[in-house]
């Protein structure tokens, strides 16, 4: 089980690391970000539902603390979505990955506060993502906008919280199961904030809406992957090879844009790749409600506190 969801997150990394392209490109040729964020969230969240509905309706039960959790998650990460793409729209989009990449150390810190402290080897990695990080996006020519900048570390730090309370969630519940109420409460935030803030989408879907369809379906998959690797390595493992979609973006611009790397991103790709490569070293977490913390209360229902969960952990 450990290593599907090692192939989960690291699936969830290739995903992620397609989604700026597609975002970008929408915005690019005229779509508002506000219209790409409602369309790519509503679309994967219908889709998901259509094939939970074709193929495993079971899996649309679940408890009313699990279902508060999604929904907590949902709308903390729709919150950052917007944060994230309004941000894109303002700032250079190697500042931005630098800053949207720091969410591991706000996980670590989310967990922390949930009574699960990180290992040593999860902190060793963490210093070496660090400088990895900035390696890779270093650029020498940069405007900086400081409202792009708070919105892109606003949408870090919203993206890192949801894991923990996704987390809690997964214990019990199928992936599929809080994807769905997850993207379907991202959608209940978007969307209102879409149409408050934002003109009609317009003609700009006419250019768009092969990079919406795209970005649609690498959300889709990035958050069934995401989650599943969340349910069976835990957040803070998940986040650190989330981290791959970096390669991924370099490797497409490569392919794609004909870019080329400087000595700096070698450097930086290298410590990258060492701190994904230890995963293999750190040992498996136990799978149980952790005593305490500030998401305990995301229980089923009559399990009592002092019991771990599920039985048997």
């Amino acid at each position: 089980m450990r290593n599907k969801g090692l192939y989960a997150a690291l699936a969830s990394a290739v995903f992620l690391g397609m989604a700026p392209v597609f975002g970008k490109y929408a915005i690019s040729v005229g779509m508002p970000p506000m219209g790409v964020v409602v369309l790519r969230t509503s679309l994967a969240a219908l889709l998901l539902l259509v094939v939970l509905l074709i193929f495993k309706r079971s899996f649309l039960f679940i408890y009313p603390a699990g279902l508060l959790g999604c929904m907590l998650a949902g709308g903390i990460n729709g919150l950052g979505s917007i944060f994230y793409y309004t941000a894109l729209g303002r700032i250079d989009a190697s500042l931005g990955q630098l800053l949207y990449s720091l969410y591991p150390l706000f996980v670590v810190l989310w967990l922390w506060m949930d009574h699960q402290p990180p290992s040593r080897l999860t902190i060793f990695r963490l210093g070496l993502i660090i400088p990895a990080i900035y390696l890779l996006t270093f650029t020498r020519h940069q405007v900086l906008d400081i409202p792009g900048v708070l919105m892109m570390l606003a949408a870090s730090i919203l993206y890192a919280l949801h894991l923990p309370i996704n987390q809690r969630v997964l214990l019990d519940m199928p992936a599929p199961t809080v994807t769905f109420y997850t993207l379907l409460a991202m959608s209940l935030v978007v969307a209102p904030a879409y149409f408050f803030f934002s003109n009609s989408i317009g003609g700009s879907l006419n250019a768009a809406w092969g990079a919406v369809l795209g970005l649609t379906l690498v959300t889709f998959l990035s958050r069934l992957t995401l989650f599943l690797g969340v349910k069976h390595l835990g957040g803070a493992q998940t986040a650190l090879l989330g981290l791959g979609e970096l390669l991924v973006t370099l490797v497409v611009s490569h392919l794609w844009l004909d870019e080329r790397l400087s000595l700096a991103q070698w450097v930086g790709a290298l410590l990258l790749a060492v701190s994904l490569g230890l995963i293999a070293m750190e040992k498996p977490g136990p799978r149980k409600y952790s005593r305490g913390g500030w998401l305990s209360w995301l229980r089923p229902p009559g399990i009592p506190k002092d019991i771990a969960w599920p039985p048997g952990s």
